[in-house]
């Protein structure tokens, strides 16, 4: 429906991004609200609507992305002001902007948790704010809570607010009637069993696990219809410098990269800038291919190598394989289960053990509990890369660090480990914050650091 749609003049210039399209920041007064289930139906239903749909995720998150980028039918990128950088927050939007007649965003917690929040992201780039306010046990106090959320900052607008999980239309009334001026009902969504989607430890599970997931997507972007959410949020315009193009510091390095339900974890922007940068992108599954692909580097991304042990450790040819690239001193970057797949044993959440690569001396054991979660930095000699770490394993090993990297408040916090061509750590990094580092680590050359060698 391009009609919904509008392109600046200047679109075709060459210098910027712009255009105007119907957008929202989908957030909640906090986690488990519901805010990813309906960002998606929200999603779908527009884009079975026959309209341009493309979504964003607010800071670090593989697991919800995967689920946004099969409603949406487009990838998913991450926009964190800190983490990407504000210059790309904004250009992105104004790119999607230029194609889209709807962007959503999904937040991440609450709306004003962290720092920067969802609400600065809002701020900064210009959206509405659209809360998804959990409604059940709730009738005049959910007036409340969304009064509390639209005065808490005057720079954060709020004009209209979703309830979910309702229990009747009646129940909806009420609600509707609770709110403060200046803040409508845009719909309020029944509790149903469409919108719900299985977790794990980590969050969502992955949408590859779910087999039944698009017809279920199809069915919540029904309930929202049905529940009155079928109009589109207000038009805004959306204006940014185009990004600068890479240096091709990579021309012509293969990377391989693991990539199946253990190895999932992979930004779609860390993967365009290497293709930007000049590298030959292929890959390969680790837990199906008996051999490594002929390649310059190897990249074993983040995932859950914890809930595929068995089929890993058996799968000896590969992992011989991966030894003989490591030996022979070319690149491997390994990120958190990455990193789990490149010590000597891996121990599952049921405490059975399973051999891995032995690049790294030591196990990496589920703990069964959060080990680690918060925004992160590595500093080197080539620059900052920014990034998060997240996971409930713990590392035993008597591998000495190269470096850490740092919390965002800025104490210590992941090692990071090299040897031959090999940089391992938790950190999982956002690489157009750093380029000439990423181009070090895809050529196996050490990071020089503050506090290492």
């Amino acid at each position: 429906m391009n009609g919904d749609r509008h392109q600046t003049p200047n679109q075709n210039q060459g210098e910027t991004f712009s255009g105007r399209a119907a957008a929202a920041l989908i957030t909640a007064p906090g986690s488990g609200q519901g805010k990813s289930m309906v960002t998606a139906a929200l999603a779908r239903l527009h884009r079975n609507q026959g309209r341009q749909v493309r979504v964003f995720k607010h800071g670090p998150d593989y697991l919800d992305p995967m689920v946004l980028e099969l409603a949406s039918g487009h990838p998913v990128y991450q926009l964190h002001p800190w983490m990407t950088g504000e210059e790309e927050c904004r250009w992105r939007l104004a790119e999607a902007a230029e194609q889209a007649d709807l962007i959503l965003v999904e937040a991440s917690m609450g709306l004003f948790d962290g720092s920067p929040s969802s609400a600065d992201l809002a701020v900064l780039a210009g959206i509405p704010v659209l809360p998804v306010i959990d409604a059940r046990g709730m009738a005049q106090t959910f007036g409340a809570v969304v009064l509390g959320l639209a005065s808490y900052r005057s720079d954060v607008k709020i004009h209209e607010v979703i309830a979910n999980r309702i229990g009747s239309p009646r129940h909806g009334e009420m609600l509707a009637g609770a709110l403060p001026d200046g803040v409508a009902l845009l719909g309020a969504i029944p509790r149903h069993e469409a919108m719900a989607i299985p977790d794990r430890h980590l969050g969502l599970m992955q949408a590859s696990e779910l087999p039944g997931l698009d017809a279920q997507l199809d069915a919540a972007a029904e309930v929202l219809l049905a529940a009155g959410l079928g109009r589109l949020p207000a038009r805004v315009e959306l204006t940014a410098p185009r990004p600068e193009t890479p240096p091709r510091l990579l021309e012509g390095v293969r990377i391989a990269i693991a990539r199946d339900a253990a190895f999932a974890f992979l930004y779609p922007a860390n993967l365009d800038l290497l293709r930007a940068m000049g590298a030959e992108l292929q890959y390969f599954s680790p837990l199906a291919d008996s051999h490594l692909p002929d390649t310059d580097a190897l990249w074993l991304p983040g995932g859950y190598p914890e809930l595929h042990g068995a089929t890993l450790a058996a799968n000896t040819t590969l992992l011989a394989g991966i030894r003989a690239h490591y030996e022979a001193g070319k690149a491997i970057v390994a990120e958190c289960g990455g990193l789990m797949a490149c010590v000597e044993t891996l121990v599952d959440g049921e405490g059975v053990s399973h051999v891995m690569a032995g690049l790294i001396p030591g196990t990496a054991a589920m703990a069964g509990k959060l080990k680690a979660l918060g925004m992160q930095s590595l500093t080197t000699s080539l620059g900052e890369m920014r990034g998060h770490t997240y996971h409930h394993s713990e590392l035993d090993t008597q591998a000495a660090p190269v470096a850490f990297t740092r919390r965002l408040a800025g104490s210590e916090a992941e090692p990071v480990f090299q040897s031959k061509g090999l940089t391992a750590s938790y950190f999982h990094g956002y690489f157009p914050s750093a380029l000439a580092v990423v181009a070090a680590m895809f050529k196996g050359l050490p990071l020089h650091t503050p506090e290492g060698p």
